[in-house]
């Protein structure tokens, strides 16, 4: 039944969400002005720590023009070898205080930690509707061996859907994927007709694409502003039959399509 009922707006054949990671500087001067030059809305996974009303201010504005504001969680909290990676990057440092890991967490911590950003970024932009996750580091549990546990569910209950890291070129299908799970691509260091092909991969096969950015022309994952442009105009120039649209929207439309689409 969910395969006879289009699950895209206006006659779209697929969607693509463009989502960027921890909220960096180049992402307010180059991609979001370039987004809003072409019509275009994104999702910005924020990091709202202390004092956060004075960093993420600018944040205002974005979402004002029609961007989401998502939830990173307060802290970043990644596995040990994330962060001994990234002490190691940093070792000319003196006096770095070591990021908490994952593996040291309980559930109910990390609950605490995405209600905490959650409520952050509504008392920011109380305007906005729904609220979606990014995993810091792509990683979705607590604990270590026998002790480790999914944090998924707490995901699915706080947030209408979290974005993970998944394979291509498989895009998440609209009637099957788990909203709570979300399947996204890193796209650092790719090339401006790379990324149009996965898009165009995912649009002709009616599914969705969540491509996953972080700084443009700037830090350890990067993507080329000439290549992000590159995609962006292809997005703009294909809006008849993409739907460009943050994950927040597209996971609204998804629930809705779903409950309409399943059989009395």
């Amino acid at each position: 039944m969910l395969e006879q009922v289009s699950p895209w707006p206006s006659g779209c054949q697929g969607a693509v969400s463009l989502t960027f990671d921890d909220g960096s500087a180049s992402q307010l001067e180059l991609a979001i002005p370039l987004l809003n030059e072409l019509g275009l809305q994104g999702t910005f996974y924020l990091n709202p720590r202390d004092g956060f009303e004075g960093n993420l201010a600018p944040w205002k504005d974005a979402a004002a023009a029609g961007h989401e504001a998502g939830n990173h969680t307060v802290s970043h909290p990644c596995a040990a070898n994330n962060v001994a990676a990234a002490v190691v990057q940093r070792r000319g440092e003196c006096g770095a205080r070591r990021r908490r890991t994952l593996e040291e967490m309980t559930l109910d911590e990390m609950e605490a930690d995405i209600v905490e950003a959650s409520r952050r970024i509504r008392s920011l932009v109380p305007e906005q509707r729904a609220i979606s996750f990014a995993y810091p580091c792509y990683q979705s549990f607590v604990g270590r061996g026998a002790s480790r546990q999914s944090y998924v569910p707490l995901v699915a209950r706080h947030c209408i859907a979290g974005r993970g890291v998944g394979e291509k070129p498989i895009a998440n299908d609209p009637g099957h994927c788990d909203l709570a799970y979300v399947w996204g691509w890193r796209c650092e260091r790719m090339r401006g007709a790379e990324l149009v092909g996965l898009a165009e991969s995912a649009v002709a096969d009616g599914r969705w694409a969540v491509l996953v950015f972080h700084g443009i022309n700037e830090g350890h994952l990067p993507i080329g502003e000439r290549d992000l442009t590159e995609l962006c105009k292809y997005l703009a120039r294909q809006r008849g039959r993409v739907w460009t649209a943050p994950v927040a929207r597209v996971a609204e439309q998804l629930l809705a399509w779903r409950e309409r689409a399943q059989p009395a």
